[in-house]
């Protein structure tokens, strides 16, 4: 009897023992991990006099995922569909051609707005520093107004591709002045609460921007989540998306990297290997049926090359073959000028999007 009352003696320390490492992991896990709020200000840098725009004035909108300044030639181990893509990192020599690259586009592109995926701030591969003010600085005071929003935060990620600190960023630029900027969180991706706690916390990010003589202008954009085949996450972030913008009074603008296809013929035109990434029949279709979009329905599915706003880093795609990356626009808004800027050789494996719309 007594060996059996030591080890029941002994059961409430191993319990005990057993939640204290529990907590001390969660907790651990928390302290590493980024907590935004549903919705809570962003970021903003800008000066009290930058001008507005104004009423009947043409703004020039540029969208572009820059893919963290990582540049040509790489194939990233999330480029493959095994996850077993070689590289984990660029060099810093392609980061600075890259950043030469993204600059001269943008002086070139003249836009008024610039809104920039993938724009990594303080994270160890591309060696802690901040994409956000490098691109400013080079840009010399033409766009003293920024606003940014983590959507990848954490001081230390542990697989070991990856393992060290992550600091992945929306972020505008603005020729004219920035009211207010607010980060929305979307839903996150499905799976277990600690690879959620590690994993991607997409956002979108909204500017006001100030029109002299009518209401203002709001300039939204996001990274959708990719990869979540298997669970409601596309679902669930293009309706967050929808309500987002069904309540944003207009004149509006959102753009991005949605990681979804815009019709059913885009699908089918992939390669049998490429749909595994899709769904046939698309999550963006509440999108598509409510709004004005650049490239829209009848552009996808012409299957013309100058509507393709992707070109995969994996060798086994070869080519530019598919439009994830849209603008989306308030109902009534005029444009004047809309196009994709296909560079060759290519500077990220996205496509920068442009759109012109006249303001009331």
């Amino acid at each position: 009897m007594r060996p059996q009352l030591r080890r029941i003696r002994w059961l409430p320390r191993l319990v005990l023992s057993l939640l204290a490492v529990g907590l001390a992991l969660t907790g651990l896990v928390y302290a590493l991990t980024d907590h935004p709020k549903p919705v809570q200000a962003a970021d903003v840098t800008c000066p009290a006099d930058t001008p507005p725009l104004k009423a009947g004035q043409d703004v020039k909108l540029l969208s572009w995922n820059v893919q963290y300044l990582a540049g040509r030639g790489y194939v990233f181990f999330y480029d493959t569909l095994a996850g077993d893509g070689p590289d984990t990192r660029p060099t810093p020599e392609s980061i600075a051609r890259t950043l030469d690259e993204v600059v001269d586009v943008i002086r070139a592109e003249n836009a008024d707005v610039v809104m920039l995926q993938e724009v990594d701030r303080d994270s160890k591969r591309t060696d802690y520093a901040d994409q956000l003010q490098l691109i400013q600085a080079r840009l010399g005071g033409a766009y003293p107004c920024t606003a940014t929003a983590y959507y990848h935060r954490a001081a230390f990620v542990p697989p070991p591709k990856i393992m060290g600190k992550v600091g992945l960023s929306l972020s505008t630029l603005s020729k004219t002045s920035i009211a207010a900027a607010t980060r929305y969180q979307l839903p996150r991706i499905c799976g277990d609460p600690v690879t959620v706690a590690f994993n991607f916390k997409r956002a979108v990010l909204g500017v006001t921007l100030p029109v002299q003589g009518s209401r203002p202008l709001t300039a939204l954009h996001t990274h959708m989540d990719a990869f979540a085949q298997g669970c409601t996450t596309m679902q669930n972030q293009v309706a967050a998306v929808q309500e987002l913008l069904d309540t944003t009074p207009a004149p509006w603008v959102m753009g991005g990297d949605f990681n979804l296809l815009g019709t059913r013929a885009a699908y089918d035109r992939l390669r049998e290997r490429e749909r595994a990434y899709f769904n046939p029949d698309t999550e963006l279709t509440p999108l598509m049926d409510n709004y004005e979009s650049f490239p829209s329905r009848a552009q996808i599915d012409s299957g013309e090359p100058e509507f393709i706003t992707h070109y995969a880093n994996d060798p086994a795609v070869g080519r530019p073959d598919r439009t994830i990356d849209y603008f989306f626009y308030s109902a009534g808004l005029p444009r004047t000028a809309e196009r994709t800027r296909q560079d060759d050789p290519k500077i990220s494996d996205h496509y920068a999007m442009l759109t012109t719309v006249r303001l009331p």
